[in-house]
C-alpha cells in the first residue's frame, strides 16, 4: 500500500498525483489520508449530534478532491480514504506502518511563505520506517534520472535498493553519487596527500558496493559519480536534472529529524526535485 497525506494545499495535490503514478508503477493500492488536528485551533466537536461537524466536512472535501485528481491521473488505481484525528506528523507516521511508501507535499496548507519543507514532512521523513517521498509542487516534470546518495557503509543499502527499483520501474538512468570531503588534517604540509589516489580508492569502493544491486537489477543503467565535494551540496546540484533524489536516514542527531542526518536534512530542504528518504 502507498499512503499519501493531503491537506488541500498545492503541494498536497502534487503529492496525490505523484502517489497515483507510483501506485500504478509499483502495483500497489493507494490510501488517501487527511489528518484533522483540532488542538492548535481549539476546534471542538459539535455537541448537537444533528449539527454537522464542519471541520470533518472540510476534511472530507479535501480527501474527495485528492481522489478526483488521482482517478483523473490513473483511472485504474485502487483508492481508499481516511480522515483521522490527531497530531499530523505522528498520525501520518502511524498510518504508514507497513506501507510500501508514504508520499507528502513539501509544504502544508499552513506553511509560511518561503519555507521549503514543512515541519510535518521533515518529522515524518526522519521517523517513518517506510520510504518517505517529499514532493515539490514546482517540480517541472516526473521524468529524468534517479539520483541516490552512496556512502561507504551498509546503512545505505536500503536507499540503494529503493533507488534501483525506482529507476527500473521508471526505465531511467540511476546516478549513484558518492561525494566525499577530505579530513582537514590531510591538508597539513607534512601530509602526503594525493586527491587522485583517494578518488580512485573511493571509486573502487563505490563500484564494489553497487555490484550486487546491478546483479539484481541488470536492466538499470548506472552512472557512477564520485566527487570531492560536500555530499549535501553535490546531491542538491545533481537534483536539478533529476526526477528524484534518494537518501538514507541514518543520522544520529537529537532534534525533530533525529534519524534524518545532516546530509538528508540538507537535501530535503534544498533539492530541486522530489526527495525520497529511506530508513536504514
Amino acid at each position: 500500500m502507498i499512503v499519501v497525506g493531503v491537506d488541500g494545499s498545492v503541494a498536497a495535490r502534487a503529492a496525490a498525483v505523484w502517489a497515483a503514478d507510483d501506485a500504478v508503477r509499483m502495483a500497489q493500492p493507494l490510501l488517501v489520508v487527511h489528518v484533522l488536528d483540532r488542538e492548535p485551533y481549539l476546534i471542538s466537536r459539535s455537541l448537537d449530534p444533528l449539527e454537522p461537524d464542519l471541520p470533518v466536512l472540510t476534511a472530507q472535501r479535501m480527501v474527495k478532491e485528492a481522489v478526483e485528481l488521482v482517478v483523473e491521473r490513473q483511472p485504474g488505481v485502487e483508492v481508499t480514504t481516511a480522515v483521522v484525528e490527531g497530531a499530523p506528523a505522528r498520525t501520518l507516521r502511524d498510518q504508514a506502518a507497513g506501507a510500501a511508501e508514504i508520499v507528502l507535499g513539501s509544504r502544508g496548507a499552513g506553511a509560511l511563505a518561503g519555507v521549503m519543507v514543512g515541519s510535518v514532512s521533515t518529522h515524518v521523513a526522519g521517523h517513518a520506517r517506510c520510504p518517505v517521498v517529499v514532493v515539490r509542487p514546482e517540480q517541472d516534470s516526473q521524468s529524468g534520472e534517479v539520483v541516490v546518495g552512496l556512502d561507504d557503509t551498509p546503512a545505505s543499502d536500503p536507499a540503494l535498493e529503493y533507488a534501483f527499483r525506482q529507476a527500473e520501474l521508471r526505465d531511467t538512468t540511476l546516478r549513484a553519487l558518492h561525494a566525499w570531503e577530505a579530513p582537514m588534517h590531510l591538508y597539513a604540509p607534512q601530509v602526503a596527500y594525493d586527491p587522485d589516489d583517494i578518488t580512485s580508492a573511493r571509486t573502487e569502493a563505490a563500484t564494489a558496493r553497487l555490484d550486487r544491486f546491478r546483479l539484481a537489477h541488470p536492466r538499470v543503467k548506472v552512472v557512477e559519480d564520485v566527487r570531492n565535494a560536500n555530499p549535501a551540496e553535490a546531491l542538491t546540484d545533481a537534483s536539478e536534472s533529476a526526477v528524484m533524489v534518494v537518501v538514507g536516514s541514518h543520522g544520529r542527531g537529537g532534534l525533530r529529524s533525529a534519524l534524518l542526518g545532516s546530509v538528508g536534512h540538507g537535501v530535503l530542504h534544498r533539492a530541486h526535485c522530489a526527495v525520497a528518504v529511506v530508513r536504514a
